[in-house]
């Protein structure tokens, strides 16, 4: 079972990015603990810590998706505290604009210089994100609204100082600290193995498990702590068969003649996931949940709530509640046929296979072959996304695991551990692909 990791630590090359990647990984946990200027680091850390068995937990209900991905930077506002959460948003945006904006499907198609300008916009965008989400968070710390809840919290006092001057300081610092972690991302992308952008927000969820699984143990006992951990492998072992289904459709190549040499006559298939698209449905419906409940706090005053402050107060705002799960669910099956269709054209699809002689057996190519993806495409896309909304919305159905509200964020089940398992597929299957490469028998075997 050792006999593959000893073959990639043999490998110097492969050996040179595991380090490389491990060593961006332990700056970026360092950010994240690292407090921003004129931040009261003593009592943000008093305004976390669970007082007796009130797990009141309003700020991580409200920003559980961003505190996620940061790891726990966000409500320490830490330099590292909005983390790769804008170059994400940015990301989709851009991608999404490839339907709308003809210049830039026109720059998808243009290969690696088309693709290099895309990438400059998402830079771009990323910046004027990071200065709103930045702005936002400081604001709500200023006014005392960011850490309510939580019992001998002094949330009038979390900045030292709230002129003008000095929050400012603190926005650029933030948004500083958001562009070092893209720059991040894009280093292990380049010069490590994965994603980059994925390994960073696996990291920061890993870095939560030892405190969410000790409060769950301390809490509620070692038997149930025993039965999380069960339920967590189950869920893993469910989120790795689903992740590795596919529909695979065949296609025949057809022979053709190319000066004197004969290419086609192979047979090979077209892989379409179950999940194909992802983890971004979860975060398009976890982003759009967020915004009414920070406009909600932002518009907060110390008169009497309004009505529609109250309805998001005690139906979107908690986790547990039927209301905040429905609408969940729906909202993540919305995005992923709503993503899918983005994404994947079968009419783009079948012309390419159209172009290079190819064709489904049984099937006409051309617009048949198209009609064809979409049914088959359509079909394979309802049980994911009713996977993607089971998985995201089981820590929701299950809060009293961990004590009270303490687990919304349970990193053994939902977004947590769906993002983990795929990254970690993922990392896997590209260390098998350069062992493979090396003529070793490979991680995966």
């Amino acid at each position: 079972m050792l006999s593959p990791l000893v073959a990639v630590f043999r490998t110097p090359e492969l050996r040179k990015k595991i380090f490389f990647v491990l060593g961006i990984l332990v700056l970026y946990r360092l950010g994240a603990t690292l407090p921003s200027p004129g931040v009261n680091f003593a009592v943000v850390q008093d305004c976390l810590k669970p007082s007796g068995s009130d797990k009141s937990a309003t700020a991580e209900q409200i920003y559980s998706l961003i505190n996620m991905f940061s790891g726990g930077a966000l409500l320490q506002l830490s330099v590292f505290a909005i983390g790769i959460m804008p170059y994400i948003t940015a990301s989709i945006i851009v991608q999404l604009l490839t339907v709308v904006i003809p210049r830039f499907e026109e720059l998808r198609k243009e290969g690696q210089a088309g693709q290099a300008k895309m990438t400059q916009y998402t830079r771009y965008l990323t910046v004027a994100l990071a200065v709103l989400q930045a702005t936002g968070i400081v604001a709500l710390a200023a006014n005392g609204t960011l850490l309510q809840g939580q019992a001998n919290c002094d949330t009038a006092n979390i900045l030292h100082d709230k002129s003008i001057a000095s929050l400012t300081l603190i926005v650029l610092v933030m948004v500083a600290g958001a562009m070092v972690v893209m720059w991040f991302g894009e280093l292990i992308t380049e010069r490590g193995i994965g994603n980059g952008m994925s390994l960073l927000i696996s990291a920061g969820i890993v870095a939560r498990i030892p405190a969410e699984g000790r409060m769950i143990y301390n809490d509620r006992g070692p038997f149930i702590f025993s039965l999380v951990i069960l339920a967590g492998l189950i869920i893993v072992a469910g989120v790795v068969f689903i992740e590795m289904g596919q529909r695979r459709i065949p296609v025949q190549y057809a022979k053709r003649m190319v000066g004197r040499k004969m290419y086609g006559g192979s047979s090979t298939y077209l892989p379409l996931k179950v999940n194909q698209a992802g983890v971004i449905p979860v975060i398009f419906a976890s982003s759009l949940l967020y915004l009414p409940m920070l406009i909600s706090n932002l518009t907060k005053g110390t008169g009497e709530a309004k009505g529609w402050q109250i309805f998001i107060d005690n139906h979107l705002v908690k986790p547990s509640d039927p209301v905040h799960i429905a609408v969940y669910f729906a909202m993540i099956i919305f995005f992923t046929y709503f993503y899918v269709a983005v994404t994947f054209n079968p009419q783009e699809r079948a012309d390419d296979m159209k172009k290079y002689g190819g064709f489904i057996p049984g099937i006409r190519p051309g617009q048949p072959t198209a009609d064809y993806l979409g049914y088959v495409l359509s079909r394979i896309t309802l049980p994911g996304s009713i996977y993607l909304g089971v998985i995201a919305i089981l820590p929701n159905l299950f809060m009293d695991v961990g004590g009270g509200n303490g687990a919304q964020n349970l990193p053994f089940g939902g977004t947590a551990l769906l993002i983990m398992v795929v990254v970690a597929l993922d990392t896997v299957k590209q260390v098998n692909s350069q062992l493979m490469q090396r003529k070793y028998e490979g991680f995966l075997n």
